[in-house]
């Protein structure tokens, strides 16, 4: 360990206090590889030559080289060589793809091992014919989703230009008088206090099996949609492909509300991710804006344009206010880590992280598609995760086995990408 560690940064501190049991707070990242590279034509992976090839990848990337150990109420980083036999290992094979999805499941519930640098890359045979699958997990604590994306990036081989993650363009703003600037402060304090009310008190989800105790059992359902189809259709509409991944969420709850015979709400709140200008050295620098889906609509095209109203002006907010006040450090963590617990605010998370430029190998081998997984945290029983890559939306499903019928949910949210990818080529 290095004597000269470096305290952990609020937010990742923050991250750290939300993992629990039955709440595992980890970034997973799924992928299937065919043959070539450490993967043999017979779809046996070779983990030594693997471990060669990432060994000094991982040298020159320090949040693969570091560990949370506390000091006192806080925790300090410490630098630590991985043990790459354990950090880099097999698990038992798999039956094709179903049998990798329940993998994934299982290992949203399964805790990062203590004591050891905070993530693993698993190979998992059988997932492919002629292929494997691999599953990279990575503590939050470590890593938001863009961060997450900028360390794939680096442990895998780009097979075209490598790009950074998309970041919006930053606004250069006039220069504000003391007036101005004072009436700012005042806007975003009073935003920010009602944003605090509305996580301590808000309702705005009533009863519903979408929320609630999570049972032991996870589920995980993988799919995809034709990209560049869905691009052609947002950009008629004038909306992006996150408004139209939301508008597809939104008929997977009216299609998993209708198989439990809930009554279909007008509006449902879900939780969505909004990526900041990254400054500093958190791993954790994300804001957060509330989407109503409208899920009364007669019209699901409908969905889209109301979607993409509430997203225009609500991620500009999002960016603003800057990482939720609950979530700048370990104590507020900790008091919304309790509220939650029965909170009424939101009743899902959406997450898209964004996408590499051109395609990955990881050790010589090409990867044909990689799916991220959501955390499901506070009473959420459903979350959605998708991630742009080699001309497709990959996006993934994970919830409480007991509870969701998540396969009818992935089902209803699958049709309706590839309607809107079919008025997309229209």
């Amino acid at each position: 360990m290095n004597p000269a560690s470096t305290r952990l940064a609020a937010a990742d501190e923050a991250n750290l206090v939300l993992d629990h049991p039955g709440q595992v707070n980890v970034f997973l990242a799924a992928a299937l590889l065919e043959s070539g590279g450490f993967v043999g034509p017979d779809g046996v992976p070779d983990l030594t030559f693997l471990r060669a090839t990432l060994r000094l990848r991982i040298a020159t990337l320090p949040q693969l080289r570091k560990m949370a150990v506390a000091r006192g109420r806080r925790h300090r980083w410490a630098e630590v060589d991985p043990d790459l036999e354990y950090h880099i290992r097999l698990l038992e094979r798999v039956d094709g793809l179903a049998g990798f999805e329940q993998t994934c499941a299982e290992l949203m519930n399964a805790p990062l091992g203590p004591g050891r640098p905070h993530w693993e890359l698993l190979v998992v045979p059988g997932a492919a014919v002629k292929g494997i699958g691999v599953v990279l997990r990575i503590h939050h604590t470590v890593a938001d989703g863009m961060a997450a994306a900028a360390i794939v990036q680096e442990l895998f081989d780009g097979t075209e230009t490598r790009g950074e993650p998309e970041h919006e363009t930053p606004i250069n703003r006039p220069k504000q008088t003391s007036h101005r600037h004072l009436r700012r402060i005042l806007v975003r304090t009073g935003f920010a206090l009602r944003r605090v009310h509305m996580t301590l008190r808000g309702r705005e989800v009533g009863s519903t099996v979408l929320l609630g105790e999570r049972s032991p059992h996870r589920g995980v359902e993988f799919l995809d949609a034709d990209l560049i189809a869905l691009e052609r259709y947002v950009r008629s509409a004038g909306a992006t492909v996150n408004d139209a991944l939301l508008a597809a969420v939104a008929v997977g709850y009216v299609a998993v509300l209708s198989a439990v015979g809930e009554q279909i709400p007008v509006r449902l709140p879900v939780s969505v991710p909004v990526a900041l200008q990254r400054h500093g050295t958190s791993g954790n620098q994300v804001g957060v804006m509330l989407v109503r889906l409208p899920l009364g609509e007669a019209d699901t095209d409908e969905y889209v344009r109301l979607i993409a109203e509430q997203t225009g002006k609500e991620k500009a907010r999002a960016r603003e206010q800057g990482t939720l006040e609950f979530m700048r450090g370990p104590i507020g963590a900790r008091i919304m880590d309790r509220v939650a617990r029965r909170q009424r605010l939101v009743a899902g998370f959406v997450t898209n992280v964004p996408g590499p430029v051109g395609t990955y190998r990881l050790a010589g081998a090409p990867v044909v598609a990689i799916w991220p997984v959501a955390v499901l945290a506070a009473n959420v029983r459903l979350g959605v995760a998708a991630v742009s890559y080699a001309g497709r939306l990959y996006c993934s499903v994970h919830f409480d086995a007991d509870n969701i019928p998540g396969a009818i949910f992935a089902r209803a949210m699958g049709l309706e990408l590839a309607r809107l990818g079919c008025e997309g080529l229209a």
